[in-house]
């Protein structure tokens, strides 16, 4: 399993930016995982991703790819869908297995869109088509407190928002060190990711989706509100599981979530 799970780095030109990737598992298919917005780059983590993901990593070829650095001012989920796409090309993947959570899942349904080559499966996990109230009321409060530099306030509401009751009361002797030493590696760069969550708006583009794709969320998101799961999965007329009790963690949270993602993938479910 320790050979499956060893982390290849690389890091790809992007015209004024780099893009920042790791590769993991021993698969001749290839599986591209789309992480959310974070405190922290593909690289650093890439350690924990090859762990958290490991179940892939027999059958998979696992790719991740981190956004481009420095971000565009401007940037949005179709520019960022578009910098994947390029960065994909760039490494001969086509026709993969997407999974994109969160942010990640924003950038895919724009992918799926765009670049329908790209794509021959899609979950999206606790993601929205639409910058709808509750998305938009999250990211202007993590905003306020990265524009102040108050990176504990961020972190705690981030933690508060993101994940069950349960989950916070099980670790509460470890966050209080996850808050204080929460701060993202480039503050600059985060601040233009989060604006660019809010200019997510595909809802209209969805019914251009011809691959197969799954839907997964959790029933208490505070994040981005169920709502937001179950919109995307009745436009595109797939398979939708919301997570009792689980909220925008759930793709950490729920010990079945990549086994029902895998299950999808290969055709078993």
């Amino acid at each position: 399993m320790l050979g499956l799970n060893r982390v290849k780095k690389y890091s790809l030109n992007m015209g004024a930016g780099q893009v920042g990737a790791i590769a993991f598992g021993k698969g001749d298919k290839p599986l591209v995982l789309i992480p959310g917005l974070s405190l922290q780059g593909v690289r650093e983590a890439g350690a924990s991703l090859a762990i958290a993901y490991r179940i892939f990593a027999k059958d998979y070829r696992v790719w991740v790819f981190d956004r481009k650095t420095p971000a565009d001012k401007s940037c949005t989920i179709q520019s960022l869908a578009d910098d994947l796409a390029l960065a994909m090309a760039t490494m001969g993947i086509e026709k993969a297995c997407v999974l994109g959570v969160s942010m990640g899942g924003m950038i895919g349904q724009y992918l799926a869109i765009g670049y329908p080559q790209l794509v021959g499966k899609l979950a999206l996990g606790v993601t929205a088509s639409q910058a709808d109230p509750l998305l938009a009321e999250t990211v202007a409060r993590w905003l306020q407190f990265a524009e102040a530099e108050d990176w504990r306030a961020l972190a705690e509401d981030m933690f508060a928002r993101m994940y069950s009751p349960g989950y916070l009361k099980k670790h509460k002797l470890l966050l209080p060190l996850a808050i204080r030493l929460a701060k993202p590696a480039d503050p600059e760069q985060f601040k233009i990711l989060a604006k660019a969550c809010l200019t997510v708006d595909c809802y209209s583009g969805l019914s251009q989706i011809r691959c197969p794709a799954m839907v997964l969320g959790g029933k208490e998101d505070k994040v981005l509100g169920r709502e937001a799961s179950e919109k995307i999965a009745a436009k595109l007329h797939c398979p939708l599981w919301l997570y009792p009790g689980l909220g925008h963690s759930a793709y950490e949270e729920a010990p079945d979530f990549n086994k029902k993602v895998l299950d999808f993938f290969s055709g078993s479910s």
